[in-house]
Formats: C-alpha cells, structure tokens, sequence
C-alpha cells in the first residue's frame, strides 16, 4: 500500500481562517498518524485576489499552530503548462472540446434554465458540433465531455457514499478562453502529480468530487480517498461569521490563545475518541483516524475554548508562559521588561496562572510589577481604602518592617500574627494590603505579591498608602 499523502490548499486571498486551520489540523494528524507526508499547496490561480501577504498569513498562521508541512509548498499558477497540457491532451483523445459559446449565450441558457425550474448549466450546444461552424473572432473555452449516462459515486470516509446522477453534471470548463486553466482541472493535475492519497477537505467541495472524480478515471489516474468535513458553525448553529469566531488564527494569538489549546479545540470540533477531550499532541497523532470524524456541524463556542486554554495555561511550564506572554506585556507598558522584572514575573508566574483564561488575562494579573510610584488606586481599590484601612496599614508596616523571613511563609505569618493581635479579620488587613501593593482589588495572592515586589518596593507602596 503506497504511503499516505495529504495536502492542505488554501486559496490566498485573506488570512487562514478557523475552518481552514482546522481542515489543515485534520491533515496533518493523518499524514502524522499513519507516517505519511503533509503537503502544502496554494492555490494562487486567482491572480486579482491573491496577495503575497495572504500567503505570508497563511504560512505564519501554520507555523503558529505547528503544522509544518514536510516538502516545498506548491503554487499553483506556476503549474499552469503543466494544467494546460493535460486539458488539450483531453481534447486530442475526444474526451474534451471546443466550445463557442458566447457570454450572452450562457446567460440565457441559465435564464431558461431557471424559468423551467431546471438545474442551471451548460447545455451541451457546442459538444457534438463541427468547429467548422465557430463563429468569427472568437476564443474558444476548452469543455470537459461529461458522462451523460449512469452516475458517479463518491465512497466518503465521512459522508459515506454519495451519488450524483452525471445527468445533473454539466460540461465543466477546464480551459479559458485565454488558455488559462480553471480551478477543477488544475485541483486534478496537481493532486494526481503531488501523490495525494487522501483529500480531507470540507463538505462544501462534494459536487467538487464528483466533477473531479470523472475528470480522474477520463485521464486514467486514480482519485484520492476523500474525507469531507462538515463546516463549522456558530454556538447557535447559524453559519460561523466573525461575531461567532470565523477569524484569522493570527486573530487567536492576538486574542491570548496558546497554539496547543487552540489546536486541542480543533481537534474536538468535530473529531471524537471515547470521552477524551484534552489531548495532548503527541496522543492526538495516535489515536486520530477518518473514522471520528463526525457527520454533523461542529459548533464553534468561545466558552469552550477559553476552558481548554485555561487548562493549558494552568499545565504549562512557568518559562514557557513567560516567553508567550512578553508581547503582551511589553505591548501594555510600551517598553521592554528589564532583566529584574523578567525574574519578578517568573517568580510569580505559578500564582498568576492559577485562574488565567487567555494570555491577556495573564498580563493583566501581572500589571502591579511594572507600576511606577505613586500609582492611582483603581475604582474598587480605592472603595476599600478608607481611613481606617489606612491606619491598619499605618500600624501593620513596622511589623512588616522587622520580618526577618521576607517569603511567602514568612510574610503570611506575620500578617496572621498582627491580624489577630488587632483583633481584625484577616480580610481586613489583606484587603487594603493588596489595593496598596497592587492598585486594584483582585491580584494574586497578598503574600505572593509581598515575596515577589521585594521588601523595599512593598515597604514603600504600602507607606504611600498608610496613615499613622
């Protein structure tokens, strides 16, 4: 059995979108699973809508996810001789056409066609006719003789078998009038050239099949296995848009999403295995096969994915967390973070991740270690630091002052100490602790933040704050 061969073929006209990224996923799982190849194609054929920078998009966004494809990608408009040579090959053997069909003529035959309540397409005019006959000046597109008898069958690894009656399949175009090849017949060459075995792709490309499963067997090449994925909707089920999560995968790493929680949601949209649902990416090579692919519409929730990253933060080693969150900080404080506050950060990194959901989240629980004194109390913060509060504060520094063991222990038991010889709740000494410390009412816990800003920082902070 010849070795599995995959290819994920995005066309460059904008960013790779989350039903790209995932049909990608699905590919490289396979290709991974099974020992095979992933390959990358683009289908740049679009020449007025494709950008280089949608390919940089692309590339970037793969590279982000760790999907590394294994051979050079292909362009797909830098093979159109080759298209090109496979379509008159088509007409020499009589499996394919002239036709000279006017603009003006196809939009009436499809008016007509409507009017009838007839599917719209071509009507075979030109099929059987003499070229003799063509009209003056005008450039021919080259048609593909379709079967008009019986049906083609598509055996589908996730749709099962679906036929299409070939009467319901017009002569589809392969080259233009100008030459250039069409999107079918350069799909067929290059799938055929670059050994794919299995075409995974979404659903909506399952008339695509049948069209370019005709166009195989009239070559005399064997089609891939196809696998075709149902598209992804929104929580509602209405179709994905952006307001449901339909953005670029630079868009999720913007957004505070790891590459390996967001690739672990993908995964489970859609693909299933017993009751697993966080899976490792090395477990996820093992156990992914066609066979889970489920035959509904994934439904694409943001409440989901923030639960998956959550678990992945909470997992992640702290330096690896503090490589990814630095934009976001450094973008925040529009500065680089120095080297002492690199060390800070990791320092406190084990607290901070406790209840992070995104990357965001995380540079936000860590805003307190870059404020430069005096710094405003923020609006809860400053409900809590009332005139008493400040005279607790007042009468706590001299006790923090003389702690010996400046650590998390050490801290915690001097602050339970002073509370109960204050006679005070332990919330109302910490409380207005962390709105000095911290500016705000919600930070890691009070003796993390203590041990992590250091005793000089902390002495002065909360002596901003303090009355006597």
């Amino acid at each position: 059995m010849a070795a599995v061969v995959t290819r994920f073929a995005p066309s460059p006209t904008g960013y790779l979108h989350i039903g790209g990224a995932r049909t990608a996923l699905f590919n490289w799982l396979y290709a991974r699973h099974t020992g095979g190849k992933f390959l990358l194609r683009i289908e740049d054929t679009d020449r007025a809508r494709s950008t280089p920078e949608a390919i940089e998009a692309i590339l970037d966004g793969l590279t982000w996810l760790g999907l590394h494809w294994d051979e050079d990608p292909v362009y797909q408009f830098a093979r159109r001789e080759r298209h090109a040579e496979v379509a008159l090959k088509l007409l020499d053997e009589g499996k394919a056409y002239y036709c000279y069909a006017s603009q003006e003529e196809l939009a009436e035959m499809r008016e007509k066609a409507r009017a009838e309540g007839r599917p719209v397409g071509y009507d075979g005019r030109w099929r059987d006719r003499d070229p003799s006959e063509a009209p003056e000046g005008v450039k021919p597109v080259v048609r593909f003789k379709s079967p008009n008898e019986g049906e083609t069958i598509i055996d589908d690894q996730v749709q099962g078998k679906v036929r299409y009656a070939n009467k319901q399949l017009d002569d589809m175009v392969l080259l233009r009038g100008d030459g250039t090849p069409t999107y079918m017949l350069s799909v067929v060459v290059d799938d055929h050239d670059m050994g794919v075995t299995h075409a995974i792709r979404g659903d909506d490309h399952l008339t695509n099949a049948a069209r370019q499963i005709q166009l195989f067997e009239a070559i005399g090449w064997t089609p891939p296995v196809y696998a075709h994925i149902p598209l992804i909707h929104g929580a509602d089920g209405k179709k994905l848009s952006k307001r449901h999560g339909a953005l670029g995968a630079e868009a999720y790493r913007d957004l505070g999403y790891l590459p390996e929680a967001l690739r672990n949601y993908l995964i489970r949209l859609g693909w299933g295995h017993g009751d697993h649902e966080i899976l490792p990416i090395e477990e996820a090579i093992k156990l992914f096969d066609l066979d889970g692919i489920g035959k509904g519409a994934a439904r694409f929730d943001f409440a989901k994915l923030d639960a998956f990253n959550g678990h992945y933060i909470r997992e992640a080693t702290d330096s690896h967390l503090v490589e990814n969150v630095l934009p976001f900080i450094e973008k925040k404080i529009g500065r680089a973070v120095r080297e002492e506050e690199l060390g800070q950060l990791t320092n406190v990194m084990h607290a901070l991740k406790l209840r992070a959901k995104t990357l965001i989240d995380l540079a936000d629980g860590a805003d307190f270690l870059f404020l430069e004194r005096p710094f405003p109390l923020n609006e809860a913060a400053a409900k809590i630091m009332t005139d008493d509060a400040r005279k607790t504060l007042g009468q706590l520094l001299p006790a923090l002052a003389a702690a010996e063991d400046w650590s998390v222990e050490g801290l915690e038991a001097v602050v339970k100490a002073f509370a109960e010889q204050a006679e005070l709740k332990l919330g109302k000494v910490a409380q207005p602790l962390r709105a000095a410390l911290t500016g705000s009412n919600v930070s890691p816990g009070i003796f993390d933040v203590l041990a992590v800003l250091g005793r000089e920082e902390s002495l002065k902070r909360i002596g901003d704050n303090a009355k006597a």
